[in-house]
């Protein structure tokens, strides 16, 4: 059954946003944190926080995909091409796919690394390592795998947020439909009665 909504509701709004700015930023972090001093005071802190993001960023992800599918998301415009609908869907697999996979990695990582430094998140609540059993190998070995599991993840997702944001503004600014608007947030009392506006391609406001 085809959703009826037009668009998203405010809990997906919330929890889309706040993993969008999460998600920069851990880039911002990531980047920070490998150029400044090794071992320094600032890497230590920055490698804490960058921990702890990562970790809501992985509950964010599991509220998020639990309320996706509780909750129809509203349909793509009948203007769009199917394959286009069908890149679309595909595009949000790969993100969420991306959104677990990078905290798990990063996790893991931690778990075996030879430096074996406790996470604490937000310097307030400790967080235990993840245990693997010793058939699966060295921890030297498996760490140096999850360290580049999680370096091609960075550039993955970098590249699938980046075409993702342009696909969006995209549709608001070129095709002028509600694709980008659905998933803003709505300030103000909206008007009981009064449909938000479809535009097509060459159209004005």
């Amino acid at each position: 059954m085809v959703s009826t909504k037009t668009r998203y509701d405010a809990v997906a709004i919330a929890l889309h946003w706040l993993t969008v700015l999460a998600i920069l930023s851990l880039l911002a972090m990531g980047w920070i944190m490998t150029s400044v001093p090794p071992g320094s005071a600032t890497q230590f802190m920055l490698f804490q926080l960058h921990k702890s993001v990562g970790i809501t960023v992985l509950a964010l992800t599991v509220l998020r995909l639990g309320w996706r599918l509780a909750h129809k998301a509203p349909a793509l415009p009948d203007t769009m091409p199917p394959l286009e609908k069908l890149a679309a869907h595909l595009g949000h697999v790969g993100l969420y796919f991306l959104l677990f996979a990078m905290p798990l990695t990063g996790w893991a990582l931690v778990s075996t690394s030879p430096f074996n430094i406790p996470t604490v998140l937000y310097g307030l609540v400790p967080f235990p390592h993840l245990v693997f059993p010793a058939a699966l190998g060295s921890k030297a070995a498996l760490n140096a795998d999850f360290v580049n599991a999680h370096f091609i993840g960075v550039w993955l997702i970098v590249g699938l947020v980046a075409v993702h944001a342009a696909a969006a503004l995209r549709h608001h600014f070129v095709l002028r439909d509600t694709v980008l608007t659905r998933m803003l947030p709505r300030f103000g009392p909206s008007r009981p009665g009064v449909a938000e506006p479809r535009f097509r391609h060459g159209e004005s406001r």
